[in-house]
C-alpha cells in the first residue's frame, strides 16, 4: 500500500507548493510511482506541471470530492512517466460549502481516493493556505504530514495553530496521522536569523526536522513559468539537488515519524 502525505502550512507563501510539486517529480525520477493532488482551488501545482485547470473541468478533484465521477477519471498523466497528477479548479470551492451538509464531511477526500492507495508508491496532497474543511480532509485522508517552514519570525507564529489542527485531527478522525517532519524552505545561509531559527526549531522538535533544508534558489522561482519543476528544468541545480535529496530523506526514513 501506498504512503499518502499532505503539504500542509496555512500561512502562503512558504513553499508548500513548491515542495508538492518538485517532491513528487523528484520522487517520481528515482522511480517511485507517485501520484499528486492538488486539493488548493488556487490549482497552483496544476499549472505547476503544465495543465489547464479549465481544460479539465468536469474531471478534477472537486467532481470526485462530491461523488460526481470516479476518481479514477480525474487522473491525468504528466511529463514525467512515473508521475500522475490529480487537478484542481476553483470549483473546488464550492466543495467546501456541499460538503458542509454532510455527516461525515471530513471523510470525502479519503472516500473519494481510497481506491487509489493501493497503485502508488506515493500519494502527495498539496493543499490550501488555510485550516478550513479543505486541509482537514486533506490531513484526514493522509498518514503523514510535511510542514514546510520559511525560516522567519511569522513565518513560524502560525505553527501552533497548525500543530493545534493536527492534533484535533488526531483526536477526533485520524488518530494514525503522524509528522512525517518540518521542512525548512527559502532558506539563505547569509542571514543569521535564518540559521537562528532553523537551531531553535531544531532544538524544541528534534526528530521532527529533515536534515534536508531547501536554499532559496532562482531557477526554482522561475520553474513554475516553465510548468516545469527542477528536476526538468535545471537537473544540474541546487534547487533539482535539494529535493533529491529529501526524496531519498523521505524514502529512507528519515527524520523519524512521529
Amino acid at each position: 500500500m501506498g504512503k499518502i502525505i499532505a503539504i500542509a502550512n496555512q500561512k502562503g507563501g512558504v513553499g508548500k507548493t513548491t515542495t508538492a510539486v518538485n517532491l513528487a517529480a523528484s520522487l517520481a525520477v528515482i522511480g517511485k510511482k507517485t501520484l499528486l493532488i492538488d486539493s488548493d482551488p488556487q490549482a497552483n501545482a496544476t499549472v505547476y506541471l503544465g495543465v489547464d485547470p479549465d481544460a479539465c473541468q468536469g474531471h478534477t478533484l472537486y467532481e470526485a470530492v462530491c461523488g460526481r465521477i470516479d476518481v479514477q477519471d480525474t487522473v491525468l498523466d504528466t511529463s514525467i512517466g512515473y508521475l500522475k497528477l490529480i487537478p484542481s479548479h476553483i470549483n473546488l470551492l464550492g466543495a467546501e460549502v456541499e460538503l458542509l451538509e454532510l455527516s461525515g464531511r471530513e471523510l470525502a477526500l479519503r472516500k473519494a481516493i481510497s481506491p487509489l492507495k493501493g497503485e502508488y508508491d506515493y500519494i502527495l496532497i498539496d493543499t490550501s493556505p488555510s485550516l478550513g474543511l479543505l486541509t482537514i480532509n486533506a490531513l484526514t485522508a493522509a498518514d503523514s504530514v510535511i510542514i514546510p517552514v520559511q525560516p522567519e519570525f511569522f513565518a513560524l507564529e502560525g505553527l501552533g495553530k497548525l500543530l493545534g489542527t493536527v492534533k484535533l485531527v488526531q483526536d477526533k478522525v485520524n488518530a494514525d496521522l503522524s509528522i512525517e517532519g518540518f521542512l525548512f524552505t527559502i532558506y539563505d545561509s547569509r542571514l543569521h536569523l535564518h540559521n537562528q531559527v532553523i537551531e531553535d526549531v531544531r532544538d524544541h522538535f528534534r526528530q521532527k526536522v529533515f536534515k534536508t533544508i531547501i536554499a532559496r534558489n532562482a531557477r526554482l522561482a522561475e520553474a513554475p513559468s516553465y510548468n516545469k519543476p527542477a528536476i526538468l528544468l535545471a537537473p544540474e541545480s541546487d534547487a533539482a539537488g535539494n529535493y533529491m535529496n529529501l526524496a531519498e530523506e523521505l524514502i529512507n526514513g528519515n527524520p523519524t515519524t512521529v
